[in-house]
């Protein structure tokens, strides 16, 4: 029996590319597909996309979280910091044309 892997462990996992489940503040299921796991110096982000994209929110966005790890456990915060999403979306990039021309 395969044990229930948690967030992290599915997001550090290059090879399990299975969507995100995360309760918004009425505790109901939102469910993401991942984009990328960009670590950054000493921090950790991961680029989601909503399935179902939010009120407001165009077809092609995604979300940058952080991953968190403290004495409370794991979890992914928000990132609001406008400077921080674009060097996460940035550094996403690079990798993302870098692999781009290697498969050429």
């Amino acid at each position: 029996m395969e044990k229930d892997l948690n967030i992290f462990d599915i997001i550090y996992d290059e090879n399990n590319d299975q969507n995100i489940i995360m309760y918004n503040e009425k505790n109901e299921p939102v469910e993401f597909e991942q984009i990328a796991y960009v670590p950054i110096e000493d921090k950790d982000y991961v680029i989601l996309k909503p399935v179902e994209p939010f009120e407001n929110m165009a077809e092609d966005e995604a979300l940058v979280f952080e991953m968190v790890e403290d004495e409370k456990g794991q979890d992914l915060v928000f990132v609001v910091d406008d400077e921080v999403v674009d060097n996460v979306f940035d550094i996403y990039n690079k990798l993302y044309d870098q692999m781009s021309e290697e498969d050429k």
